[in-house]
Parts: structure tokens; sequence; C-alpha cells
């Protein structure tokens, strides 16, 4: 049953990643892809709170297919890294640099304080 429900749940986090896409792009114009940075971002504070739950014990299996597919069909290591590749082959290296290094900072950041803001809480 949880490799079902961790289906639905990633085909759910990979509308939402699409929706949010569209809805950050139709906003923020940005020569940097703003969107793909921003949903990784969320989606690596969530799963980072998502692990800190874990480690609570709390949740359980309900945090593992949210974490898993949720947050796996929600965030995009792949449209990142084309997206890097995409900047580096049309010679802008600072920017592919910086989006690079960028997303690597903010995702791991925002991991970290997720856990940390759940493990403190619980105490």
């Amino acid at each position: 049953m949880i490799p079902a429900l961790i289906a639905v749940a990633g085909g759910l986090g990979a509308a939402l990643r699409f929706w949010a896409d569209g809805a950050i792009r139709a906003r923020w114009h940005s020569a940097l892809p703003v969107a793909t940075i921003a949903i990784n971002t969320t989606g690596s504070l969530l799963i980072g709170v998502l692990a800190g739950l874990l480690h609570a014990g709390a949740l359980g299996s309900v945090a593992t297919v949210l974490a898993v597919g949720l947050c796996g069909g929600f965030t995009t290591f792949s449209t990142a890294m084309v997206e890097s590749a995409r900047l580096l082959l049309a010679g802008d290296r600072r920017r592919c640099v910086v989006n690079l290094l960028g997303t690597l900072g903010l995702t791991l950041a925002a991991v970290a304080v997720g856990f940390a803001a759940v493990t403190a809480l619980a105490g």
C-alpha cells in the first residue's frame, strides 16, 4: 500500500510543481531559473521538516509517503541541472555558477532549518 500512496503523492507533487512553476514565472522574470530555485528550496524545507518528524518518531509512514512521494515529485534536481547547462551552453558561466551554488546553498540550508526547527520543538 505504501508504494501506491507514494505514487499518488508523487503525482500530486509533480502537479503542484507544474502549477507553482507557471505561477512564479508569470510574476517574476529573471535570467536565472528563479521558479526552479524557489520550488527546490520550498520542497527542501518541507523534506527537512518531514525528516525531523521521522527523527522524532512522529508520523511514521505518513512522513515517508510525503517525503518520498510529494517532495520527490515537487522538487526537481534534473531540471535545475538542465537549466544550469543551458546557462553554461549560452556562455553565461557566471549565472551558471550562481545557479548551481545558490541552489545547493539554499536547498541545504532549507533542509537544515526544517530539520532543526522540528527537532528543537520536539525537544
